[in-house]
């Protein structure tokens, strides 16, 4: 298999589609770097001071480096003519606008939809918001609001206790939607020949991805207990604490399974157990079976859990820490990880799409921007003169 494909360019297929970008965070920039990671030239128009998200701290510090590679950067000030004129000659330019501000944001500034659908019949306009049309749409909705008000976090804590889970899911995803719809609009304008507005939003979001647990209602008329607290629909489902206080998560999830793992640690009697002889008299056993099984393999070290899985075919996993998948085997020996350079010259290496083409990984073909680092080549591509550029850097309209 052929990693980090950074050399491909053309050969990907939203090569041509420029992308005009006025987005912040995670959410629009995610959507931006899946159509950049699939080859289409994305412009990130940044204020003059850069995108605010460049200078996160703590839990916000990996997400300019990680959602903002294949992109080129424009700094401008929107809010003077001259910026705003830029940026509706580089939006004359384009296949693609996306954005993720407030609807007041991009109207009072000329750069909403209808204003320019009115320019380009053509254009595709996303918009990633918290919630779509309606009652809602009037709130400020963060990845944890929707989390709170869209069940998910009832579902991922414990009963009594509900926790977001531990990424930002409803953001990310939500740009991949933006970015679905997208594509979809721009198959749609291959046979219309015109553009269309898309919209993408984190409660909606959401909510597709807690309605598995709706459905469990609608079903069987039970609502869905918290993933802690839940009944398992397998016996053997857990993390299971062994020699050193490692931790293991393993699982048994058929009745074929169930016979290997006893042969494979000679649980005859388990096995011959009747009480225990299908997944559901498993399940409506865990009381007693699950403190058995845990004291017989307490004294396993996790590796050889692994291990012994792993031969036997049947499921497991080790408990890891986020830091500790760069080191991880799989990942280096698939192209899964790419270099890229951090804005302080570090470099380090980035998670990339979780998909091929051709049995090859998109990869990293632009490293994250430095703040309007592609302003005066960007400029000069849509007409303006070495003389006009030098004279809105004078007048700090642009920035390099």
């Amino acid at each position: 298999m052929t990693a980090n494909l950074a050399p491909l360019g053309s050969g990907l297929p939203y090569a041509g589609i420029r992308v005009v970008e006025f987005t912040h965070m995670v959410m629009g920039p995610t959507c931006g770097m899946v159509l950049g990671d699939l080859g289409a030239e994305v412009i990130k128009v940044e204020p003059i001071a850069g995108d605010n998200t460049r200078r996160l701290l703590g839990a916000g510090a990996g997400f300019f480096p990680l959602f903002n590679r294949n992109k080129k950067s424009i700094a401008l000030d929107l809010h003077r003519p001259e910026g705003k004129e830029a940026a509706l000659r580089l939006i004359a330019s384009a296949d693609v606008v996306s954005e993720n501000f407030k609807p007041s944001t991009m109207r009072n500034l000329g750069l909403d939809y209808g204003s320019l659908a009115a320019l380009n019949e053509r254009l595709v306009y996303v918009s990633h918001k918290g919630f779509l049309p309606g009652p809602y749409e009037h709130r400020t909705a963060l990845d944890e609001v929707v989390q709170m008000m869209g069940g998910l976090a009832y579902m991922t804590g414990r009963p009594g206790d509900p926790l977001r889970a531990g990424s930002s899911v409803n953001d990310i995803m939500g740009g991949l939607f933006g970015a679905m719809g997208v594509m979809a609009a721009l198959a749609q304008r291959e046979k219309t020949g015109k553009g269309q507005e898309v919209q993408s939003a984190l409660f909606e979001n959401n909510i597709f991805l807690v309605a598995q647990h709706m459905m469990q209602f609608a079903v069987t008329g039970q609502p869905a207990a918290p993933m802690p607290g839940r009944i398992s629909a397998w016996g053997i489902y857990d993390v299971f604490t062994v020699q050193d206080g490692e931790q293991i998560f393993l699982a048994v999830v058929s009745d074929t399974q169930w016979a290997v793992f006893c042969e494979a640690f000679g649980f005859a009697d388990l096995k011959a157990d009747p009480r225990l002889k299908t997944n559901n008299d498993r399940v409506r056993s865990r009381d007693w079976m699950m403190p058995l099984l845990r004291a017989r393999l307490a004294g396993h070290r996790a590796a050889e859990l692994a291990a012994l899985f792993e031969r036997q075919g049947l499921p497991f996993a080790p408990i890891t820490r986020p830091e500790e998948l760069f080191d991880d085997p799989h990942l280096n020996a698939t192209g899964g990880l790419a270099p890229l350079t951090l804005d302080d010259g570090r470099e380090t290496r980035v998670p990339l799409l979780p998909l091929t083409l051709n049995g090859e990984r998109p990869g990293v073909r632009l490293q994250p921007p430095r703040v309007g680092e592609h302003t005066e080549e960007l400029l000069a591509g849509i007409g303006y003169t070495r003389a006009q550029i030098a004279a809105l850097l004078a007048d700090h309209v642009i920035g390099n």
